[in-house]
């Protein structure tokens, strides 16, 4: 099973009430950052904030990103427009230890209406399954990215039950903020949460009798989905989702492959799938697409959030097999 160690953090319910106080200078329609329309100008840090705050906001919100589509955001360089954009908006909902360069721009902007998505749910370290016996460190080298100073796995968005939460956290904030349209946002939140609990039960009912348990896969972004529904992410050592593993990850991961019934290494669909291929290529297995969903773009197998998850499953499901 997936090796990790639970992050410590105050209750959730602690966490949303802090994020709605983290709101109450914001005045609703009447603030500076508010669009002609008197809509409340939020800005996300990246595609899954995006999703969850145009769903939730509806009507009464004009988002925008700072991660524009293809862009690979854990390498995102903020520039001087964007900074500017952080300061007039009315409310920034970003996940610290995801984009340095984000975290750095929200502490300097001098915006107090912030919502950090991290905030709302417990972040853990995640590694890959079997971790002592592949000699390789859990949570090290797994994601190719710096995840804050205590290695908290970030992408927890692709948990629908952890999304969730985050969810509730960001309406319970907008409902603080902008009173006058509260009932529309917990209106909101509650289809989306609903939704998430639809897809989640997707996933256990279709992720229970597989053939294997384990799969493999370039990015490993996915800890938290594989805990979620007991499956065991192997991930491939490298610095980023096309680096080729080295002769004696190989070697590991064509152990694991052959002792564990895998058929698939997965690749994303915004990178190469080079190392994938290679390392298809000499342990017999096929590839094919998960998507981390950090982005969608003309090349994402579905055109919302809840469409590439229900890919995800279906991939998941072709690659692990039925009993």
């Amino acid at each position: 099973m997936n090796v990790r160690r639970l992050i410590p953090t105050a209750a959730l319910a602690g966490a949303v009430a802090l994020a709605a106080t983290a709101l109450t200078a914001c005045s609703g329609a009447g603030a500076a950052g508010a669009d002609k329309g008197g809509r409340l100008a939020v800005t996300a840090s990246f595609y899954p904030l995006q999703f969850l705050a145009e769903r939730i906001g509806g009507d009464h919100v004009k988002v925008t990103t700072l991660t524009k589509p293809g862009v690979e955001p854990h390498d995102l360089d903020i520039t001087p427009r964007q900074t500017g954009q952080l300061g007039d908006s009315d409310v920034v909902l970003y996940l610290k230890g995801l984009q340095p360069a984000v975290d750095k721009a929200v502490a300097q902007s001098g915006v107090k209406n912030t919502v950090d998505a991290a905030s709302l749910t417990r972040l853990e370290v995640h590694g890959t399954s079997g971790a002592e016996d592949h000699d390789h460190t859990a949570g090290e080298h797994d994601h190719g990215h710096d995840h804050g100073e205590a290695g908290e796995d970030p992408h927890v968005w692709l948990d629908p039950v952890k999304y969730a939460e985050i969810a509730k956290g960001f309406g319970a904030a907008l409902e603080k903020t902008d009173p006058d349209h509260a009932a529309d946002y917990r209106r909101n939140t509650d289809g989306l949460v609903a939704e998430l609990g639809v897809l989640d039960t997707e996933f256990k009912e279709g992720l229970r009798n597989t053939a294997s348990r384990t799969f493999i896969t370039t990015h490993s972004a996915f800890g938290y989905l594989a805990e979620r529904y007991g499956l065991d992410q192997e991930g491939i050592s490298g610095v980023d989702p096309e680096a080729e593993p080295s002769p004696a990850r190989m070697k590991d991961l064509q152990a694991v492959a052959k002792k564990d019934n895998v058929t698939t290494v997965f690749f994303e669909a915004l990178a190469s799938d080079k190392t994938a291929k290679t390392l298809a290529r000499d342990t017999g297995l096929r590839t094919d697409v998960l998507d981390p969903l950090e982005g969608i773009t003309e090349k994402s197998q579905g055109a919302d959030y809840f469409e590439v998850m229900r890919s995800n499953l279906k991939n998941l499901q072709k690659a692990l097999g039925t009993k």
